[in-house]
């Protein structure tokens, strides 16, 4: 289970002991800059973050895994699945574009040097409760808690830069050879199931997709795994996980 910006693994706190208790080897990590996870100088580009969740599922004795992903984490699921097919069992993306449907307008905000970093951190990481509120839909009663952990996981040194390195490489990456590639890699359909999720009042994800329809969470906004988290629980013991 792969989390998204700016969230860490405990975005998954409610599917873990669900899936545990249904039999299911659930397990979520922090990616890579994120949370406890290594705050490496490079290593933010598809193929290396992909090679990572490949090599996560081998040093967990898996054959074959279910990839389970929100934001960020649903491209690196589909990614994973393009370019290690033979690791990967199923794909579940949450609120997550395919690759190669990554809006610019983030992309552009992460550019600059040094400001967006500031920007995450400044009074105690305050921007990303704003982006919780924002994100999430209008029916989530703010909870101090998610708030308050988001902020703190946000302030952990170096996950401010480490997260817009993720931007990063998704833009300049259009412009070099590397990109092309990796276009050219994960155009091709996936040959597992795919179950897409998007909650209803969504602001960040287009409904528009030509690599896989949605199915609509209602009630739900960016965060539909803490928003409707039985409901997201349900699918991915259903179709999502089969």
């Amino acid at each position: 289970m792969l989390h998204g910006f700016p969230e860490f693994w405990w975005t998954w706190r409610h599917q873990l002991p669900a899936l545990a208790a249904n039999g299911r080897h659930a397990v979520a990590v922090d990616l890579r800059g994120y949370g406890k996870s290594d705050k490496t100088p490079r290593g933010y580009d598809g193929w290396t973050l992909a090679g990572d969740v490949a090599g996560l599922i081998k040093a967990l004795g898996a054959r074959r895994a279910h990839l389970v992903g929100h934001g960020w984490g649903g491209l690196l699921a589909w990614t994973t699945a393009a370019l290690h097919p033979r690791l990967v069992e199923s794909v579940t993306t949450i609120s997550a574009p395919h690759p190669l449907e990554v809006p610019l307008r983030p992309l552009l905000a992460a550019q600059p040097p040094f400001w967006p970093e500031r920007r995450l951190v400044a009074d105690d990481a305050a921007v990303v409760e704003r982006m919780l509120r924002t994100w999430a839909g209008p029916q989530w009663t703010p909870d101090p808690e998610v708030l308050r952990c988001n902020r703190e996981a946000m302030l952990i040194r170096g996950v401010a830069h480490c997260s817009m390195e993720y931007f990063r490489w998704a833009f300049r990456s259009r412009l070099r050879g590397d990109g092309r590639e990796f276009k050219a890699a994960v155009s091709r359909p996936l040959e597992v199931p795919v179950l897409r999720l998007r909650g209803e009042h969504d602001a960040r994800t287009s409904p528009i997709t030509r690599f896989a329809p949605y199915r609509v969470i209602d009630g739900a906004g960016h965060f539909p795994q803490w928003e409707r988290p039985d409901a997201v629980t349900a699918l991915l013991l259903g179709a999502g996980t089969r």
